[in-house]
């Protein structure tokens, strides 16, 4: 892929109030990405995770009642927004992740900058991949890093963040991509309004999209601990489940970076 492709797309680039989002217009060159298989956002599938349910509602501060066949369904049962919070801190091997204040000396650089060890603690799964990226994707993901933050899941969950994203949309926020656009998945992490994830207007805002996101990783039993792959996958609900390893070490860099 080039580096430089996004010249070629016609986008409004937002910041915190305003949010960059690919235009129908862009869609030829979009296409091209389908040539370069480490710079393809592979399509997201099926229906998010059983905890994204409640994710949505603490991001929007909405009580769902239990599902039924109108409303997304869950394969494990009701979840309410309170389980989605406590099911995280509710494992004893669980480890509460440290404020940023009591850090110690050996988790951080001496420019406070997160060490790699605590970005990727198991090493990397496979082969990885990497790609340029402009000042859009950069935007992005500060923006997904500053939710994690914001969120409490740290270092690590930003690294899953960002990594989620680089695989859904190589970290620029589309919007709807016209024929070529998978169901009616938008945005920085593909989520789709069909199962739940929020308004079109929505899951296209960075901040909101990454609330949403790491809340329902939240919810996943043992993420910390689990591959990025799986952590990811449980909450996304992809057809290429074992997509997001390859972008785990690109991730780590960019989140070290950026913190």
């Amino acid at each position: 892929m080039k580096s430089h492709f996004t010249r070629w797309l016609p986008a409004i680039a937002k910041t915190t109030h305003r949010r960059t989002v690919l235009s129908v217009a862009g869609v030829v060159a979009l296409g091209g990405l389908a040539l370069a298989p480490a710079a393809y956002a592979d399509p997201l599938t099926g229906e998010p995770h059983p905890d994204a349910v409640a994710a949505i509602d603490l991001a929007t501060g909405k009580d769902r009642v239990p599902q039924n066949a109108d409303g997304p369904r869950s394969t494990g049962g009701t979840v309410t927004p309170t389980e989605a919070v406590r099911s995280d801190t509710a494992e004893p091997t669980e480890p509460a992740e440290s404020p940023e204040s009591t850090e110690s000396a050996e988790s951080t650089t001496s420019a406070g900058k997160p060490h790699i060890d605590r970005l990727i603690p198991y090493g990397v799964q496979g082969a990885q991949s990497r790609i340029p990226l402009d000042d859009a994707q950069l935007a992005n993901a500060r923006a997904i890093v500053e939710t994690a933050r914001e969120t409490g899941v740290g270092e690590r969950g930003a690294v899953i963040g960002v990594a989620t994203a680089l695989q859904e949309s190589k970290l620029y926020n589309l919007g709807h991509l016209g024929a070529i656009n998978d169901h009616d998945s938008q945005g920085l992490f593909q989520q789709r309004p069909s199962s739940g994830w929020g308004t079109p207007e929505q899951i296209t805002d960075p901040e909101y999209a990454s609330t949403a996101f790491f809340e329902a990783l939240k919810g996943v039993g043992g993420w910390r601990q689990a591959p990025l792959t799986v952590s990811a996958q449980t909450v996304q609900v992809s057809a290429y489940p074992f997509a997001y390893a390859q972008w785990e070490e690109q991730a780590a860099d960019i989140v070290q970076q950026v913190w």
